[in-house]
C-alpha cells in the first residue's frame, strides 16, 4: 500500500515537473540539427524556418550541420540528445530508408525520436547537364544498357531515396549504371552544374532553381503523373517503370520524451511559419508541396516509409554501398 502510495507520488511530482517546465519553455538557444551539409534543401528548410521560429519562440535557434551516413550521423545525436525540448531534428527521405540500409545503427529510428511535423513533399527529379546529349531518361537507359558501368549518376547520398529509386530501374531493366554518391545536395549541385557527372537525381525542390535557369536538363520525373511546372518532362512510369512513384519528403523530429506540450507548441509555431507569405512563396519556387501534418500522422508515415523501403531494399537485393 505505501509503495503504491509513493509510486503515485512520484508520477504525480514528474507530471508536475514536466507542466512546470513545458510552461517555462523555452528559456534558452534550441539547436536545429540538420543532419547534411549546407547547401541542401533540408539545410534551406532550416534556414527559411529559423527567423521564424526566434521570433515566435524569442530565442536563438542555430542550425547545427551534422553530415555524414546519409543523415544518421545527425540524427543519431539528435536521438542522443536530452528531451527536454531544446534539440529538434530536420530529415530528408532517408531517414525512411536507413535502418534497411545501415547496419548497426546506433539507435532506432521510430522508438528514439518523437515525431514532430511532415513538413513537406516533392517529386524527384533526373537531370542532365547541357553538355551531355540524353533529351530523355530513355536515352540513358538504352546506353546504358550498350555500355554497362559507363554511365554514372549522382544522388545526395548512398542510401537516398533517389539511390533506390534507380536501383529498382536498373535492377528490373537488368542494366549497369554506376552510382557516384555525394553527402548532400550542396555537393551534388555543385557537381551536376560543373559537368563533374552526366546524370543527377534528387529531389525537385533542390533541382528546380537550376532546370529554370537552364543550366540542368529535366529529363525524368518520379511522380505518378506528369509536374504542372514541367508538363514536357515524361514520368519515370511512362519511360521505363509502369506504375513507378517515389517522393521526397521532410520532417521535423525531437528526441523521444520530450515533453508533449513542447512537441504541441513546436508543431504550431511551425506551422505558422509555414503559413507565412514569404516562406510560402519560397517553397512553392522549389516545387515544394507544404503537407505540415500533425505529430501522430508524421508517426504513422514514417513507420510506413520505413517498412515500404524495407521491403523495396529485400526484393532488390540491395546491399549498403551499392
Amino acid at each position: 500500500m505505501i509503495w503504491a502510495l509513493l509510486k503515485t507520488c512520484a508520477a504525480a511530482a514528474l507530471t508536475m515537473a514536466i507542466t512546470v517546465h513545458a510552461q517555462s519553455w523555452p528559456s534558452q538557444s534550441i539547436r536545429l540539427i540538420v543532419p547534411f551539409p549546407p547547401g541542401g534543401t533540408t539545410d534551406q528548410i532550416a534556414r527559411l524556418l529559423q527567423p521564424h521560429l526566434q521570433k515566435a519562440l524569442g530565442v536563438s535557434v542555430v542550425v547545427d550541420n551534422r553530415g555524414g551516413a546519409s543523415g544518421a550521423i545527425g540524427s543519431g545525436i539528435a536521438a542522443k540528445s536530452p528531451p527536454d525540448g531544446y534539440t529538434f531534428l530536420l530529415v530528408f527521405d532517408t531517414h525512411g530508408v536507413n535502418p534497411s540500409l545501415i547496419p548497426n545503427m546506433p539507435f532506432d529510428t521510430l522508438k528514439d525520436l518523437a515525431p514532430l511535423m511532415l513538413i513537406g513533399k516533392s517529386p524527384m527529379v533526373i537531370t542532365t547537364h547541357p553538355s551531355f546529349p540524353y533529351r530523355t531518361f530513355t536515352d540513358v537507359l538504352r546506353l546504358a544498357k550498350a555500355r554497362p558501368g559507363d554511365v554514372t549518376y549522382g544522388t545526395i547520398g548512398s542510401g537516398s531515396l533517389a539511390h533506390l529509386a534507380i536501383t529498382m530501374i536498373t535492377n528490373q531493366k537488368k542494366i549497369d549504371m554506376t552510382h557516384v554518391p555525394y553527402k548532400g545536395g550542396g555537393p551534388l549541385i555543385v557537381a551536376a552544374l560543373g559537368g563533374q557527372i552526366p546524370v543527377a537525381i534528387a529531389s525537385l525542390a533542390l533541382l528546380s532553381p537550376s532546370i529554370q535557369a537552364h543550366r540542368l536538363k529535366a529529363i525524368g520525373m518520379t511522380s505518378p503523373g506528369r509536374h504542372p511546372q514541367y508538363p514536357d518532362v515524361a514520368t519515370i512510369a511512362e519511360q521505363a517503370l509502369p506504375g513507378f512513384e517515389a517522393e521526397a519528403w521532410w520532417g521535423l523530429l525531437a528526441p523521444a520524451n520530450t515533453p508533449a506540450p513542447i512537441i504541441s507548441r513546436m508543431n504550431a509555431e511551425v506551422m505558422k511559419a509555414l503559413k507565412v507569405p514569404a516562406v510560402q512563396q519560397q517553397l512553392d519556387q522549389q516545387a515544394l508541396v507544404v503537407v505540415a501534418s500533425s505529430p501522430e500522422e508524421f508517426g504513422k508515415f514514417v513507420a510506413s516509409e520505413v517498412e515500404r523501403w524495407a521491403r523495396v531494399v529485400r526484393e532488390n537485393k540491395i546491399k549498403p554501398g551499392d
